[in-house]
């Protein structure tokens, strides 16, 4: 028989991964030259300046309910994608936004879609990080071509405002080449993580649609789709109206699954892969939407023989004070650490962080969302290297978040191996935990076809993104890393050979 060739996701995979023998002949170095501006301009337009309303405090505004909503709008971007600090550089000033990327490259841009409210006319705008502002550039209603394209979604009925994310690829392929596709994507999961605490912050509930018909969507906002494309529609329902109070309904749908593809070149790869990934509009045509009903497996997938098992339950979740306090300025002040010190961390501290990432429902009593939305999280596995945590032996750890227990699968200080598995880094040596976030690629694509690779990085960087503010809470040091020796990963840690590795991200106490 024939073997079976990969689809064009684990080609893509496969063809991405850092090897040990390979990866000096990939450091080819930067074209400074051709460094990629992190921010889209327009020349004809009109221009709504957001900075005033983050003065203001909500209490003086109860009888300005105009202005209350401005602000509301006003700090839900700002604490989603607004630029936090200005850093001298070489030629220019670099911009740091509240949503890490990797390498600062900041590859995602955001629209918002009005349907036409009292204070916000209907059209097409872009949010203007730099000065805080939002870029209407579009006057015309475009609400029901991004239903169409979002196959009548039922977020999109009652609501009047959706943003929409889009990937402007060179800024992160010009320094990751075609692997810039996984980094592209966990990005966006930072900022739908981000986008997720801002609105509950706010009194906004967003719902994630990742299944769209990508072309309809890409017209919508009026892409050129050689450089960018649309990556989320998150419409944004209003708590203060009783008329918007939606239940979370589906976020995913499946793509084709595409085996019989060409011969692709070095620097092809990430375009070619991306638009593999398309949903035709066409499907509204005559069949229902591609949509997977998504199985809540009532048992965490690993639970291996004979292996120590360690409760994270904890009674002490992070307390974040107010809504309007606490996770605000920790969403502001949020920095990568650059080294650690090697000290350990408590055992309640660990507790804590995967408290806050993996079981919203006990933050009810915060104000937060305790059903957030995300691609498919049945889809993703955790795996805890601990080599500083007091109370808690070094080795290899599975996490299970239905049971709430680490469960230990390899015995040993990987300090060494660590530092090694993340190219050289010292953050993966010094650490005193690096969390793996994993999946099954083979039986992802079979269930929702190719496109399923965006989905499982958004959520691994959506899942990130709220350790990385755990941590900055808690005063720890935190920073994810997306380069590493693939397959080496597996092998040295004994995650299981199926499992993929997404996303790595390391913690411990800065230096």
């Amino acid at each position: 028989m024939p073997e079976l060739r990969l689809s064009i996701a684990q080609h893509y995979h496969e063809r991405t991964k850092y090897d040990p023998q390979t990866i000096a002949a990939k450091n080819q170095g930067l074209d400074w030259s051709k460094q990629p501006v992190p921010f889209k301009e327009y020349k004809i337009g009109s221009s709504f300046d957001l900075k005033s309303y983050l003065q203001e405090q909500p209490e003086a505004l109860l009888d300005r309910p105009d202005e209350l909503w401005w602000r509301r709008l006003s700090r839900l971007l700002h604490c989603s994608y607004g630029v936090t600090a200005r850093m001298p550089s070489m030629g220019s000033a670099v911009y740091l936004r509240a949503a890490p990327s990797a390498g600062g490259l900041y590859p995602a841009e955001v629209y918002l879609v009005s349907r036409g409210t009292r204070l916000l006319p209907p059209g097409l705008y872009n949010y203007q990080s730099r000065n805080h502002s939002l870029m209407h550039y579009w006057e015309s209603d475009v609400w029901q071509s991004l239903q169409e394209a979002c196959f009548q979604h039922e977020a999109l009925e009652k609501t009047e405002i959706a943003i929409i994310l889009t990937a402007v690829f060179y800024r992160s392929a010009w320094r990751y080449e075609d692997r810039a596709y996984r980094r592209i994507f966990l990005d966006t999961g930072h900022l739908l993580g981000n986008i997720e605490l801002a609105s509950a912050m706010n009194d906004y509930r967003p719902h994630l649609i990742a299944g769209f018909a990508d072309e309809a969507v890409n017209e919508i906002l009026y892409l050129d789709t050689s450089q960018e494309g649309s990556t989320a529609v998150i419409p944004l329902a209003d708590l203060l109206d009783s008329n918007q109070h939606l239940t979370p309904s589906r976020t995913s749908l499946s793509s084709a699954t595409e085996t019989d593809y060409p011969k692709i070149a070095d620097g092809e790869l990430l375009t070619y892969f991306h638009q593999a990934t398309y949903i035709p509009a066409s499907k509204t045509d005559k069949t229902e939407p591609p949509f997977v009903k998504k199985e809540n497996p009532s048992e965490d997938k690993y639970n291996f023989p004979f292996c120590q098992k360690i409760s994270t339950a904890t009674t002490q979740p992070i307390n974040w004070a107010t809504k309007l306090t606490g996770l605000e300025n920790t969403i502001l002040k949020r920095r990568s650490t650059r080294a650690y010190s090697g000290d350990n961390l408590k055992l309640d501290e660990l507790k804590a962080l995967l408290d806050f990432t993996y079981q919203p429902q006990n933050y009810t009593a915060q104000n937060l969302d305790v059903s957030p939305d995300y691609c498919d999280l049945n889809l993703i596995e955790t795996f805890i290297a601990v080599s500083g945590v007091e109370g808690l032996e070094s080795g290899c750890y599975y996490y299970a978040p239905k049971a709430q227990e680490l469960r230990q699968i390899r015995f040993k200080n990987f300090r060494r191996e660590l530092h090694f598995l993340c190219l050289g880094q010292n953050l993966g040596r010094d650490a005193a935990v690096v969390l793996f976030h994993t999946a099954d690629l083979k039986t992802a694509v079979s269930l929702y076809g190719d496109r399923v690779y965006r989905y499982l990085h958004m959520d691994a960087g959506h899942l990130g993104q709220k350790l990385n503010l755990a941590a900055i809470h808690l005063n720890l040091g935190v920073s994810g890393i997306g380069g590493f020796f693939d397959d080496q990963v597996n092998e040295v840690l004994g995650i299981p050979g199926d499992e993929v590795v997404l996303y790595i991200t390391t913690l411990g106490r800065p230096r």
